[in-house]
């Protein structure tokens, strides 16, 4: 009689020490190695790098540190720099102007503060910006004229609805 009781329960604890393997992320390390090693079939070794179903996009720096970007803005090609400290996008007025947006003087609402002093900016918001797939959707920015900004910033409204990391040269953007 308590032979198929045993029989089960063995079973039920054997499959029970796989449900880590059933409920974990992709990537996540099983909390007991072992016990997967033991009972998982004879296969091929799994790949060194698993896909996690991410995009990733790796920039590396121009060498003097910054990072420069090409970016599909509802469209057109911008350019861009990566400014960690720009709260929000900034474009340049003859940038905007390529993607159509046209601000009268009475929409420069925003005060801007940087190194160079205080500004005025229109804000706008930009449907859609993606870089190589890594794609951000109704983003906050703002028109700067082109004498207060020598380039286009990719600042934080973009950077902050992705996850980012900086490691020796190399800034990866991952979504």
């Amino acid at each position: 009689m308590w032979r198929p009781i045993l029989f089960f329960l063995g079973i039920a604890i054997a499959l029970m020490s796989q449900l880590p393997q059933f409920t974990a992320k992709p990537g996540d390390q099983p909390s007991n190695p072992s016990a997967m090693t033991a009972t998982a079939p004879k296969a091929a070794p799994p790949p060194q790098q698993t896909s996690s179903g991410y995009r990733t996009v790796t920039l590396r720096d121009d060498g003097r540190g910054h990072f420069q970007v090409v970016a599909d803005v509802d469209g057109r090609r911008i350019d861009f720099l990566v400014d960690t400290g720009a709260s929000v996008i900034a474009l340049r007025e003859s940038s905007a102007a390529r993607l159509g947006i046209f601000p009268r003087a009475s929409d420069y609402t925003a005060r801007t503060q940087t190194a160079n002093g205080t500004g005025k900016a229109a804000p706008v918001t930009l449907n859609r910006i993606d870089i190589n797939g890594v794609t951000v959707r109704d983003v906050r920015a703002i028109v700067v004229p082109d004498d207060q900004l020598s380039v286009n910033l990719l600042g934080m409204t973009f950077l902050s609805r992705v996850k980012w990391s900086h490691d020796r040269g190399k800034l990866v953007l991952e979504q």
